[in-house]
């Protein structure tokens, strides 16, 4: 195709892409292609970008190129007794809009039925010119210079013709044009230096502004960029993270030792996710077991407990965790175990299940982030930019539900749980009287969808998800100010 740009160039002197694609019944892609490799190898021919509109037949216009217009098509039909006008339309679809227009342009009457039937269509006219037709045919051929304003307005209204914008080339020869084209080389390598060949070769300039292809990589999910944040603002501030490893937890850990009844509604099979193998946990710390059971049905620490009986096989029953605070509970009792408390930090990011119903904001499995902090009589501090609502926990006491404006759900949308461990949860574990702990859990999931501006989180997490989005999102930062 170059050879064929550069012939053309020498006979004609100029050419436009665009004409010789139709010239050559070729894509004007390809035409484009060759120019543009031609281009780059300097000033063997110029090119500047023109536009121009050009009118193209529809489907239904071309149609009417090889068949006639629906008018004359009508027209043709018509025999010299006439023909009903029921009749008419059924010979060919848009038969009626052919009738209506040969009756505008005087080719055809209707005549009422002397038997009092259906209306009898005769010739008006002895001969017509199906001027449709041969528009069309001039658009065709792109004579469209010839063809009235007004015409070209009516066969677009009937859907006839489109208007496409063309962008094409209008080349010329170059100050260095030459029909003979050698290859430019693009690397100086070894063997030209070796044999001085390099003194008869031509080089491609270089272009030092081009940004180069950018190498293939991985992309982190807008959610484990959130989780890297968060994890961040929690080293930073000098909490420990967690062990979290574990999916599967016992139903003691998970619900007992929160001083969860185990009659409470979030332990029914509507809410969790319970494992048939293996079904039950077997190893448990027994005194502190005991201890646990006793607060349950009888109280302590100034509470009166459940007075319900409290039994072992409903707490050795295994679950999918419905939060990492079982974690929480474990790590607080190991400390109790110590002989001398340290205040501690804790947190943990993870993934939790529950039994819940799909929607725009809730899924049967999302990442928890939890903090913890044990310390002497410590208590809530007051914290900015979120809203609190008093909320009921088994486990803490007070207890609040945290909530964040979401701008494109247009609404505050909760997005975790806070309160203070009760006497009844951390007692039993061991730790000194006037010790106080401060627990609270986030979704991961909902800040990130208020951070990258996600209205479903079923467009954050799944089969739904987006690729491009996760190599388009930025990276996160969130507000220090928060925190």
């Amino acid at each position: 195709m170059d050879k064929i740009i550069l012939e053309t160039l020498s006979n004609k002197g100029e050419l436009n892409t665009y004409d010789l694609a139709q010239e050559l019944s070729v894509d004007h892609q390809v035409i484009v292609g060759a120019t543009k490799s031609l281009q780059s190898l300097g000033e063997v021919i110029r090119a500047t970008q023109k536009q121009k509109d050009l009118w193209v037949l529809t489907k239904e216009g071309e149609e009417i190129l090889s068949k006639g217009s629906y008018e004359a098509r009508i027209y043709g039909l018509i025999s010299d007794e006439g023909n009903s006008q029921k009749s008419l339309m059924n010979l060919f679809p848009n038969a009626r809009i052919g009738l209506n227009k040969a009756m505008s342009l005087g080719w055809l009457k209707i005549e009422k039925s002397s038997t009092g039937g259906d209306p009898i269509v005769f010739k008006k006219a002895d001969q017509i010119e199906d001027g449709t037709q041969l528009v069309a045919q001039k658009i065709k051929d792109g004579c469209v210079s010839d063809v009235p304003d007004a015409t070209l307005k009516e066969l677009k209204k009937r859907k006839l013709i489109n208007s496409m914008i063309i962008k094409s080339f209008h080349v010329t020869k170059g100050s260095h044009f030459t029909t003979e084209v050698t290859k430019m080389e693009t690397e100086l390598s070894p063997e030209m230096i070796a044999t001085n060949s390099w003194k008869e070769k031509k080089f491609k300039s270089y272009n030092f502004d081009s940004l180069g292809i950018m190498p293939g990589s991985g992309h982190l999910h807008p959610l484990m960029k959130v989780r890297a944040e968060v994890c961040q603002i929690f080293l930073e501030m000098g909490f420990t993270e967690m062990p979290t490893n574990n999916y599967v937890e016992s139903s003691f850990w998970n619900f007992d030792a929160l001083f969860q009844p185990q009659q409470h509604p979030a332990r029914d099979a509507q809410d969790t996710f319970f494992l048939s193998d293996p079904e039950n946990a077997h190893e448990f710390p027994l005194d502190y077991l005991e201890r646990v059971q006793k607060v349950h049905e009888s109280g302590g620490y100034r509470s009166i407990g459940y007075r319900s009986e409290w039994k072992f096989s409903e707490a050795k029953k295994n679950v999918l965790r419905t939060h990492t605070t079982g974690v929480s509970a474990r790590m607080l009792h190991k400390l109790g175990q110590n002989t001398e408390f340290k205040p501690v930090k804790y947190f943990s990011i993870d993934k939790v299940f529950r039994n819940e119903s799909v929607d725009a904001t809730h899924l049967a499995e999302f990442h928890q982030v939890e903090g913890v902090v044990a310390d002497y009589d410590i208590s809530l501090a007051r914290i900015k930019n979120l809203r609190f609502k008093p909320a009921y926990n088994p486990y803490t006491e007070p207890s609040m539900e945290i909530f964040t404006f979401h701008e494109g759900l247009n609404k505050w949308v909760e997005i975790g749980n806070s309160g203070v461990f009760r006497p009844e949860m951390i007692k039993p574990m061991g730790l000194p009287d006037n010790v106080n702990v401060l627990g609270w859990g986030l979704s991961l999931e909902r800040p990130t969808m208020v951070r990258y501006g996600i209205n479903d989180i079923r467009d954050l997490v799944g089969h739904k998800v987006n690729l491009q989005m996760v190599y388009d999102s930025p990276v996160c930062r969130l507000d220090s100010r928060l925190y």
